[in-house]
């Protein structure tokens, strides 16, 4: 197929683009910034610069594409995230999942394309009530924090546009993602001792690595039906079991645990929620009807290997250990 993805040289965009090229699909890759695509062009891709808040913009764009099907993968995230003002944080990615899907989609619905795929996110959004990792049935949280209302909000219409709109559509929500570059803060906070055990640590992660939301994207636009999909790995994993672990596997002292009240004064209550409260999610659905399964089934084993891969990660943790 002709794949035109929006937000190719994003976290999961670069290795998408170059998992369609490698199934034998043309990509068109969108950026706002065409200099530093080098990468896709090598890998065999058409770079196109386009601006998502711009409705000319897009409809040029996806115009001169031609393409059989969309794959919205923008967001607007980079450098040190502000976890206290999370929707401050989030405010060009949410216009992008609502202004920008907007136009996505009116593009898509003036070429006649019958195939659109978009980027969600499973976690936090989730309502907390259940037991388990939670299913694509399962309703968003009614009663969120107020510091993730927004950014909520954002990810609620998206989702419902892409629904209902008369193609058909599919919504991937991503667990939280990793992978080599994606590790590097985090690994920089627990050797800084800056990444705590909040309260119990009972909030439960759902991680999946940025080669495999890739894969699951692919199975998706070969082989989807219309709907919601989890895209997550098999093993949901406790706050206060994966920040130890990370911290062993980059040679830093064992993380710091602080209680509730202390976290919600150093970090804010997004971060509180998300260390003790959130639930995982479940990637059945996904299997089965995508007929996909992770490479990396467990984020511990993905953990390691993308710290492996990243020569600076491996000497900082050779380093910390001589010390």
């Amino acid at each position: 197929m002709r794949v035109f993805v929006a937000g190719g040289t994003g976290a999961i965009g670069t290795p998408l683009v170059r998992q369609l090229i490698e199934h034998g699909h043309q990509v068109t890759a969108t950026t706002r910034h065409p200099e530093r695509a080098d990468h896709l062009r090598r890998l065999g891709a058409t770079v196109t610069r386009m601006d998502g808040l711009d409705a000319a913009s897009v409809g040029e764009a996806v115009a001169r594409a031609e393409p059989d099907a969309i794959i919205h993968q923008m967001t607007s995230l980079s450098g040190k995230l502000d976890m206290r003002h999370f929707d401050r944080t989030f405010r060009t990615t949410n216009a992008l999942r609502t202004t920008g899907t907007r136009h996505l989609l009116a593009a898509a619905d003036a070429a006649g394309l019958k195939r659109f795929i978009a980027q969600s996110y499973t976690g936090w959004p989730i309502t907390r009530a259940g037991n388990g990792p939670s299913t694509e049935s399962e309703p968003f949280d009614p009663h969120p924090i107020r510091a993730q209302r927004e950014t909520l909000d954002a990810i609620r219409e998206l989702e419902q546009m892409v629904l209902g709109a008369p193609l058909a559509g599919i919504v991937l929500r991503y667990g939280s993602l990793y992978g080599a570059s994606a590790l590097e803060t985090l690994v920089e906070m627990v050797r800084k001792r800056m990444l705590p055990v909040i309260g119990d640590g009972g909030g439960v992660w759902s991680w999946i690595h940025v080669d495999d939301a890739a894969s699951a994207t692919v199975a998706a636009l070969e082989r989807g039906e219309p709907g919601v999909y989890n895209v997550v790995d098999d093993e949901p994993a406790r706050a206060a079991e994966w920040i130890p672990y990370l911290a062993e596997l980059a040679g830093a002292k064992p993380p710091l645990r602080v209680p509730v009240w202390l976290g919600r004064l150093l970090a804010g209550n997004a971060v509180v929620h998300m260390m003790t409260e959130v639930r995982g999610a479940s990637n059945e659905k996904a299997k089965w009807v995508l007929d996909w399964h992770p490479r990396w089934a467990s984020w511990r084993d993905g953990f390691r290997h993308a710290l492996d891969a990243t020569p600076a990660l491996v000497a900082r943790r050779r380093n910390g250990a001589a010390a």
